[in-house]
C-alpha cells in the first residue's frame, strides 16, 4: 500500500470518463501498444494518448468503449505521440492491462469521486 493521502491530494488528481473514437497500431513503441484519442466531451475536448493494453483489445473493439483517465497531467512524449492523458487499467493474473470503464452508460467528461 502507498503513502497515505490527503483528501485535498485526491481531488487534486481529475479522473473522467472519455469515449475512444479512434485506435490505430503503434508499431514506433518499444512495446506493442494502441495510438488512441479519446473525446471527454466539451469542456476538455478530445485527447490523444496511448496505451499497452494490445493482449485483451484490438484496435476494432476500443472505439466506442467508455474509459477512465486522469485528464490533468502534463502532456508526456511517448515516441512520436504526445500523450495528453493517461488512460487508467488494472492488472490481469498475468500482469497486462485491463481497463477500467464504467459498468453502465454514463455522460462523457464525468468527474470520479
Amino acid at each position: 500500500m502507498s503513502d497515505q493521502i490527503s483528501f485535498d491530494d485526491f481531488l487534486k488528481v481529475d479522473v473522467r470518463v472519455g469515449r475512444i473514437v479512434e485506435a490505430e497500431n503503434f508499431p514506433e513503441a518499444r512495446k506493442p501498444a494502441y495510438k488512441m484519442r479519446i473525446d471527454f466531451g466539451p469542456d476538455i475536448g478530445v485527447k490523444k494518448t496511448s496505451a499497452q493494453i494490445t493482449k485483451h483489445y484490438t484496435p476494432g473493439e476500443l472505439v466506442g468503449k467508455l474509459v477512465m483517465a486522469v485528464v490533468n497531467f502534463p502532456p508526456r512524449q511517448i515516441g512520436p505521440v504526445m500523450s495528453e492523458v493517461l488512460t487508467l487499467g488494472v492488472p490481469d493474473e498475468d500482469g497486462e492491462v485491463v481497463l477500467l470503464t464504467p459498468d453502465k452508460d454514463v455522460p462523457i467528461g464525468g468527474r470520479l469521486y
